[in-house]
């Protein structure tokens, strides 16, 4: 039963503001969030679940994890049971939370795969199920690197499958069948642009886009928004200096309440401001610490993302 709300779960103090603009917190400091590199940050409708990627930089190994809510405090992740062998990324909940997507290396029908794929996995009372690679059009052809569900059953989802440039495709529910892929289009897709991440709001108003390139932007990958106007999707906008740095942010995610924007950053002492040289000391010490420019997983309010950016 939902007791209390994720605002609350997620034992953070309500976000400072500057201006109306809030400040990025860091989630779960020293356990979900640590010197390692981790991305992702799906939350359970409960709140008391959350599913995230840690990594061998640069990007060698993605295993999947789980951290659970306990008497206020993230616990310890533990490996998924059905993850720690091979790249497993990208874990994002159905909207009803009962099946997590992922993007999988693992071998298909027996046979070792040089792609990514799209993998399912649903979790019932009695633990999770067996992961299945989607039927259909969304794993016809290339590499599939992140995938998300709206409410209708609708497929939103990133593919090299134009000749290595990562896009965003859709592919609907028709009927209880998926429909063939479609290209989101020139506005959302484009030369230059490498879109490895696209997460959809449940009720399919916005995308949240994580690109290489899609300007303007801040010098990495940054994450944007594009609003759904009567069916056209709206040039994606950047969330601006509050989410994104010239480092990398990526890996967006949105809590089942709507309240948090849950994404990843590699801030750390490569942005921070400094007025003098690192000591060796002092570049030892931060390159062991929280903030050593790997992976860790913040959250902002979504009203304040939806406010600076509709159009």
């Amino acid at each position: 039963m939902r007791a209390v709300g994720i605002a609350a779960i997620l034992c953070l103090a309500p976000a400072s503001r500057a201006a109306d603009a809030p400040t990025p917190e860091l989630i779960g400091a020293g356990v979900v969030s640590t010197p390692d590199d981790e991305f992702g940050g799906a939350i359970t409708p409960d709140g008391r679940s959350m599913y995230y990627d840690v990594t061998v930089p640069p990007h060698y190994l993605y295993t999947m994890v789980e951290s659970h809510l306990v008497r206020g405090q993230w616990q310890t992740p533990e490996v998924l049971p059905f993850s720690g062998q091979w790249r497993d990324s990208d874990p994002v909940l159905s909207p009803d939370g009962k099946m997590l997507l992922f993007a999988s290396d693992r071998p298909r029908d027996g046979a070792p795969s040089h792609a990514f794929y799209i993998w399912s996995v649903e979790r019932t009372a009695r633990g999770w199920g067996t992961p299945r690679a989607l039927d259909g059009p969304v794993n016809a052809e290339g590499s599939q690197v992140f995938a998300s569900m709206a409410r209708n059953g609708n497929l939103y989802f990133t593919s090299d499958r134009k000749g290595g440039r990562f896009d965003i495709y859709r592919s609907r529910l028709v009927g209880g069948k998926y429909q063939a892929a479609e290209d989101l289009g020139p506005d959302i897709n484009g030369d230059g642009i490498y879109s490895l991440e696209a997460l959809v709001a449940p009720d399919e108003s916005y995308l949240l886009i994580g690109s290489f390139g899609r300007q303007p932007g801040f010098g990495n990958a940054d994450i944007f928004i594009s609003y759904n106007r009567k069916g056209v999707w709206t040039k994606p906008k950047n969330l601006g200096s509050i989410v994104n740095t010239p480092a990398r942010e990526y890996s967006p995610r949105v809590t089942p309440d709507g309240k948090w924007l849950i994404f990843t950053s590699e801030r750390g002492m490569q942005t921070d401001k400094r007025d003098r040289p690192f000591t060796a000391d002092e570049w030892s010490e931060r390159a062991r610490g929280l903030y050593d420019g790997l992976g860790n997983i913040y959250r902002i309010p979504m009203a304040y993302v939806l406010d600076s950016t509709r159009p």
